[in-house]
Parts: C-alpha cells; structure tokens; sequence
C-alpha cells in the first residue's frame, strides 16, 4: 500500500494538471464581447460641469464614468456588500461558489447567488439570465476571461459603466444625476446605499416607483455597512431619516440650442468642452423665463453674454425654453436674422469720429430732411432742431443718424459691420440710407460681437464658444471707440436698476417686431433681443421698456460689480463745441454743402493707396482748393488746425494704415487712406 502511495498521488497530480490545463485552454478560448461601449455623448462648460448629455442610440442613458470620479466610499460600500474578496479572486469566488451550492441544498431554495463583481459584469456584457445553469457557468467562463485580460480596476469602472438601475437608466453615473441631481463624487452614505442596492433588482426598487422597497434594500446595505465599520453609528443616525427621491431628475439640459450646434460642427466628438460658465448659464436661462411667463405664449428672448477681453462666450440662451411650442422655443433666436433697430447707431457716429466728420461735442441739425423719396422721421415724430451729437445718439435720434451715414455712405457702414466679423443681410443690390435704422438683417450674435469691439478699444475679436481665438480687424480707433463708450455709459439706467457706468443701447425695430438691449462695461458684453420667433408685431414693445431692464439683470448675475471702462486714449480731444477746431464746431451735411462742394480741399500728397516714408517721424501733406484755414487729421484726431498754407508735416508715431482728412473753413472735407512705412 506504502508503495502504491506516491504513484497514486503522481497520478492525481498529474490528473490535476492535466485539468488545470484544460481549463486554462477553456478559458483561454472564451469569446469575449466587445468591452468599448458606446457612452451619451456629453457637453460639459469651461470647468467640466456637465451642461448637456444625449441618450445613446438605444435611448439609455449609459454616461461615462471613471473610478476617480466616484465617491470612495461608495466604492467600499459595494465591494463590501457585493464581492467581499473582490481584490483577491480570480473572477469566480469558489468559497461563494460552494455555500451559495450548500445554502441550496439546505434550504431548498436559492438563498445567496454567489456571483461576483465580474461574473456580474460578464452577465451585463452579455445582457444574459441569471437564474439557469448555463448562464452561471458562462458567466463565470467569462468573468476567468475578464480577469485575465483587465486589472480589477477595469472590471469595476465596466460595473459603474453597466449596473441597472430601473428604466433607462445604466451605471453609476447616470443614476446618481437621475435620482439626486448631482454627480456621484461626493455621496451621502444613505445615498451611496442606495445606489449599492438598486441594482439587485433594479425594476422593484427603483425609488421612483417603489420608494418604499427601495427604503428597505438601502437600509440592510446601511446595516452591513455600519456592522463591517465602514459607516459610524453617528452617521447611521444623520442618515437613518434621509428621504428616498420619489422622482426622477431630468438630466441637465442647460444652452440646449448651443449643445446642439456643437455637435453639428463636430459630430464625432463624444466630449465637447464649451467656453460656457455652467452657473451663469442656469442663472440667465431662469432669468429668459421669469422675464416671459405671464406676457402671452408667443413672446420670446434670447440672451447673449460674453467676456469681451478674450472673445468667450459665458452664457447662451437661444430661448425661454427648448420646447416646440408657440413660442417656437426650438428655434435658436441668438442666431436667428433680426432688424437691429437703433443699435447699430454707434458704430455710425463712431465712424464718422473717425472720419473728421464729426466730435461728439459737434453740434448738428435735427430737423426735417429728404433723400430723394425718402423721407426719415425720429421715432416721437418731433424734432429738436440744433443739437450737439452726443445728446442725438443718447436721445436715438434718426435725422441725424442718417445724415452721417449719407455723409459717410451706406457702404462704409456695412464694411465697417464685416471687419466687426458680422454678416449683415440687406435687401436689394446696395444697402441704402435706412442701414443705420434697422434696414439690414444680423444676429444677436452679430451684434454683441459688435459691441463687444467698440469695448475692446475698437478691435474685434470674434465670439467663442470653443478653441482658441485670434484678434481680429480693426473696426473703430481707440479714440471713436472710447469716445462711442462714453457717450452710451451716459445713458440713464432703467427704473429700479442700479446707477453705474454701464455703456448700452437699446432698439425697437419697424413695427413693434424686435426689442433690443445691448451692453458692457470694462470686461463684459451682454446683448438682449426680445420678440416673436414668426416676427410679427409685439405692440408696445419697447427695447428701452423691455429689454433694457432684462440687461441690467443679466450683468448684474454675471458680476456683482461692474469693471470700470477705460480711460480715454491720450489722443482723445476733450474739449467743449466752443474748443473744437471751426470744421468740427457744427456738422453739415452734403444736402447742405452740395453748392460748396465744387472748391472742396483735396490731399494731393500723398496720393489715395500709396506707400510713404517718413522723415524722421513726420509725413509731409500736400493740400488744394478749399477756403482757409484748414484742419488735417490723422485717424479722426486733430493734427494741425488753422493751417494758413498748403502744405504741413505732420508727426506720425507709427507705421499702418492711415486715413488723412482735411476740413476747410466752410466745413468741406476729403480724405485719402495711405500706407506709412
């Protein structure tokens, strides 16, 4: 018998290993399913806060998770609950295995399953049973697989990614923004219970539907817990009276319209990081509909806010509400083609500062004019006759509006919008005198952008919502800029909003249509339309009325103070309409000078488009005709002014692109552009 021994044992031995090995081979040979799931495509603002997320194409909410974004202490709760010898098997725990075999047997029924985390994960993968034989034994086939291939990390984050939680809701994450409304980094004990316990049984204990069942599965999770000293008694009790959500959450849905065209402009991209600021979005969009609840179901707004420094959106609302609904809230009215009303006046003046045209002190005529067979009246069907040009932009004038835009040509404006980074629409084959009324169609985004460039000294740089962004042309001097800034920051403020120096405009389109509210201050820029979606009338709506104090509000949400405006640009003229140089004291306009205009002053040197030196930081100018003294400009500053002779040199600090003008005493002008090298 003693010698028979060891031969017996060699052979069971080599039985063994033969097994082993057979095993090995089996599940060496498992067919694994695919472990890269499709995960809802998420839109998250400038600090990873999830703004917006999509179902994946089964309609389930399945979000991606990372273990490292989870609370610690859930991790430990479900390991504890579930697998205690996760970190310690090999995908099937043996010692489960043969109580859950005994504890059947003994009972006669099915008391504990034995599966581990990764035989759970194997059944998930496979969407397989639970219950039959053939299922288990492919379960833990491929839990063997699994843990060959991922380390127990992996196999956990695929459980936080995969676990059912009633409805369509799959994995850890989706769950904790469904039933909490937060993300599952930082969980109650009671909270991180629950969600230990759903997915057991993931139909009878959702708390939406079964709160009461679901109470009961999160307190034996709560118990096993405080028994195995991974909760304290004290936190047991903080949490033995936390409520279970009766509700599920809607998962958030903030800047919907702008989520959307992000993944338009990049539909393979499952991740999309906007310039959006998550709390100020939620802020402005609760704002949209405070403002419109209550004003009829047709009335519609939209809200625009931007750091204007670096070009950022940090706040979009294309709507009151992403609803198909009468008011068309599905309609993304940041974007949509508008009449801009008055708010395009500035750009105009500022132009025509720019030109030597005009200073705001300049005093002009307001009073009845005719183009032809159009005929431009002032909003209150009044006049105010002789007025300086700072009170005609504050008051929203149109008469003389429009006399500097024909002073100046229609053309000249739109340009001036393009370089702005606009892209105006106008009817017909030239843009005409009403340009600067509201007669050319732009966004709201066109107009922030816009007033976003006379704040940053007259630059543009275009709006963001993404990516990096590049200065763009140059639209104002710094000095029209400012000069434009000061004048708007003089406007009054609504009733009821807070005295500051907040440069805005305000707009009411033709016929009621559009209420506009554009603004900022030394770092922001808000823009507010209000109207209907279809573009039919609002009666009595006013930007002033209506817009304006929505304005106010959105500023006052972004910052709880405003960023004072810049000084003025060392080469701003401030002086009084008495100071100005003759040219400048009153504007004419060519309606009036058209007899004057044949001995007009002309810059014969340099030429229109040529390319000059300097001598020694000064260019000589050459002038003809006009009655003197004359005034030369330079960029819309005053260079020399009663100037007896033909011919000056003039100081000109850089190279660049220049715009020389020349004023006589019977306030005729010309100007030529010209390279300085």
């Amino acid at each position: 018998m003693r010698a028979r021994t060891p031969f017996a044992l060699a052979v069971a031995l080599a039985v063994t290993a033969f097994a082993l090995d057979l095993g090995r081979d089996w599940v060496a040979a498992t067919e694994i399913p695919p472990l890269s799931l499709p995960t809802s495509v998420e839109v998250v603002d400038r600090n990873g806060i999830l703004l917006r997320a999509y179902t994946v194409a089964d309609g389930r909410w399945r979000m991606a998770v990372e273990t490292g974004d989870v609370d610690p202490a859930y991790l430990a709760m479900l390991v504890n609950y579930e697998d205690k010898r996760f970190y310690s098997h090999a995908g099937v725990d043996w010692r489960s295995v043969l109580r859950a075999g005994w504890q059947a047997l003994t009972n006669g029924r099915v008391v504990s399953g034995g599966s581990t985390l990764t035989m759970q994960v194997a059944r998930l993968l496979e969407e397989s049973g639970t219950g039959k034989m053939g299922g288990k034994l492919r379960q833990m086939r491929l839990a063997l697989a699994l843990e060959r291939r991922l380390s127990k990390d992996q196999i956990l984050q695929l459980y936080l990614l995969l676990a059912p939680y009633g409805g369509n809701l799959e994995g850890l994450r989706a769950a904790s923004l469904s039933y909490f409304g937060k993300e599952p980094k930082r969980l109650t004990p009671a909270e991180a219970a629950l969600l230990v316990a759903i997915p057991q049984a993931p139909e009878s204990r959702r708390p939406d539907r079964h709160p009461g069942r679901a109470a009961e599965a999160r307190g034996r999770v709560l118990e096993r817990a405080l028994r195995d000293g991974l909760v304290s008694e004290e936190q047991a009790r903080q949490t033995a009276g936390e409520v279970v959500p009766d509700a599920r959450r809607p998962v958030p849905m903030l800047a919907p319209h702008l989520a959307d065209r992000a993944l338009r402009e990049d539909p393979g991209n499952t991740r999309h990081r906007l310039t959006l600021e998550a709390g100020l979005q939620r802020s402005l969009e609760d704002l949209a509909r405070a403002t419109v609840d209550g004003k009829g179901d047709q009335l519609q707004i939209a809200i625009l806010a931007a750091d204007h420094r670096s070009g950022e959106i940090l706040a979009s609302v294309g709507s009151a509400g992403f609803l198909a609904d009468r008011r068309q809230g599905f309609v993304d009215m940041t974007q949509a083609l508008r009449s801009p009303g008055s708010t395009l006046k500035p750009l105009v003046y500022g132009l025509a500062f720019d030109e030597g045209l005009a200073h705001p002190e300049t005093m002009i005529d307001d009073k009845p004019v005719q183009f032809g067979t159009y005929a431009p009246r002032n909003f209150d069907k009044t006049w105010r006759g002789t007025i300086r040009l700072r009170e005609a932009l504050q008051l929203s004038l149109n008469i003389p509006v429009v006399l500097l835009t024909d002073a100046l040509g229609p053309a000249k404006v739109i340009a001036a919008m393009q370089r702005a980074g606009m892209k105006p629409v106008v009817k017909g084959d030239e843009p005409g005198l009403a340009i600067s009324l509201g007669g050319v169609g732009v966004t709201l985004t066109d107009m922030v952008q816009l007033y976003a460039a006379i704040a940053r000294g007259g630059v543009a740089l275009p709006l963001r919502y993404r990516g990096e962004g590049a200065e763009g042309a140059r639209v104002l001097s710094a000095v029209a800029a400012w000069q434009v800034s000061d004048i708007l920051s003089g406007l009054p403020p609504p009733p009821g909003a807070p005295e500051n120096r907040l440069a805005y405009k305000t707009g009411t389109s033709y016929g009621h249509r559009d209420a506009w509210a554009i603004g900022f201050d030394g770092r922001y820029v808000v823009g507010v339309w209000m109207g209907r979606a279809d573009g039919t009338p609002v009666p009595g709506a006013f930007g002033a009325d209506s817009a304006a104090p929505v304005l106010f509000q959105a500023m006052g949400r972004i910052s709880r103070s405003l960023t004072p405006l810049p000084p003025a640009p060392k080469a701003t003229l401030l002086v009084s309409n008495a100071q100005l140089p003759q040219p400048l004291r009153r504007f004419r306009s060519r309606i009036a000078a058209f007899d004057l205009m044949a001995d007009a002053p002309q810059v014969t040197f340099p030429p229109e488009g040529a390319e000059v030196e300097r001598l020694d930081g000064q260019l000589l100018v050459k002038l003809r005709g006009g009655t003197l003294p004359l005034t030369l400009l330079a960029d819309g500053v005053p260079l020399r002014t009663g100037l007896r002779g033909r011919e000056a040199m003039l100081p000109m600090p850089g190279a660049g692109f220049v715009t020389l003008s020349v004023i006589d005493a019977e306030g005729r002008s010309s100007r030529v552009r010209v390279m300085l090298k």
